[in-house]
């Protein structure tokens, strides 16, 4: 298959979109790729890593009061189609992907007038407006959340696939997990990280709980803390308690996340929907805090779907101390039963073979133009 894909501005929108390259790619050695994303997003950087042939457009999304601002971005998007038709034509891709975020609008729109199939996939439970706008002309929404297609009431066929990323993590080595962060295998560990850059918040929650974790002796907890924190929130820790505790790594990033998340125990993070998809793929309970520094709220909406299921515990912003996380955490890490509900109840809403549904989904598209 040839196959174009875009989305961009965040990793929750770009790693989606590397996944189903990598399904693909498995599935069908010979498929050729293009990536059409920003010229400032985080997207121009990851995807050529990952040897994907990169385009790049100039786009900016709409601001959510009246400005002039928008009158710009309504240029820049005619252009985008303008430029995205000729990238297009000139790759002549079987199918075209859309993951979210502004820049794959002109691209996946592109992609609609020029009768190419076209598929969107929306990582959270409230949708962008990218995919809002584009869910009338695409000829498959796909969406992470069970229910969540109701929100595309124009839609020509909604397909509840999951999120792609989960395939990544389910499919990844444990022990390369616990090799990395210097631990015996099957070491409980909690996992506590406040996203890729960090969380000012829950580096300060990290700082108050690190006296309570000698208590638990026999569990390795790892704070991840996002570079711009990592030595305030290391030397505050041992100016607190005088060193390091023993079973306490401070750690400013994972580079190896997936094997990671497959030997935690437990997780505190934000409720990105990628980052769920993942933990709900491997079964982990969560304590859940999500940014309330998002459009329309939609972590707190994700986090609450795993807490209804009684996959994950919430807590708000304005509730978080170092206390209340330790409690959170002791009550799950100590009470087999609960842990062990919380896992079922997570693995239940996992989807760890979402990858190879949208893949699936492409080829039915292909094959309904009669090609190959």
């Amino acid at each position: 298959m040839r196959v174009v894909l875009s989305g961009g501005g965040t990793g929750g929108h770009i790693y989606p979109a590397l996944a189903i390259a990598k399904q693909c790619g498995a599935e069908y050695p010979d498929s050729e790729f293009l990536y059409i994303g920003g010229e400032r997003g985080l997207e121009s950087s990851l995807v050529p890593k990952e040897n994907i042939p990169f385009k790049a457009i100039n786009i900016t999304g709409f601001r959510r009061k009246l400005s002039f601002d928008n009158v710009k971005t309504i240029v820049r998007f005619v252009k985008g189609v303008r430029t995205s038709k000729r990238l297009l034509r000139e790759f002549k891709p079987d199918v075209v992907i859309g993951t979210g975020g502004y820049v794959c609008g002109p691209v996946v729109y592109a992609a609609a007038k020029l009768g190419i199939p076209s598929i969107i996939h929306e990582q959270n439970a409230v949708p962008g407006l990218t995919n809002r706008f584009l869910s009338k002309y695409v000829s498959t929404v796909a969406v992470s959340f069970e229910g969540s297609g109701a929100a595309f009431p124009a839609a020509k066929k909604i397909l509840y696939t999951g999120n792609p990323r989960a395939t990544t993590v389910f499919e990844a080595d444990k022990n390369k997990g616990y090799a990395s962060l210097g631990l015996p295998p099957n070491s409980p560990i909690v996992l506590i990280v406040g996203g890729s850059r960090g969380a000012k918040v829950i580096n300060e929650a990290m700082i108050d709980m690190a006296p309570f974790i000698s208590k638990l002796g026999h569990i390795s907890f790892i704070y991840v803390t996002g570079e711009s924190y990592y030595e305030t929130t290391k030397s505050a820790i041992a100016a607190k308690l005088g060193e390091i505790p023993g079973n306490l790594r401070v750690l400013p990033y994972v580079h190896n996340m997936p094997e990671v998340l497959a030997c935690t125990s437990l997780i505190v993070n934000r409720a990105g929907a990628s980052f769920l998809a993942e933990i709900t793929a491997l079964g982990i309970p969560s304590i859940l805090i999500p940014s309330p520094n998002v459009t329309n709220n939609h972590q707190e909406k994700n986090a609450r779907s795993l807490e209804t299921s009684g996959a994950a515990e919430v807590i708000l912003e304005p509730q978080l101390n170092g206390g209340k996380l330790f409690a959170a955490v002791e009550r799950i890490m100590t009470e087999a039963s609960l842990h062990g509900k919380m896992s079922a109840a997570a693995r239940k809403l996992g989807k760890p073979e979402s990858a190879h549904l949208i893949v699936e989904e492409m080829r039915r598209l292909v094959r309904s133009q009669g090609k190959r």
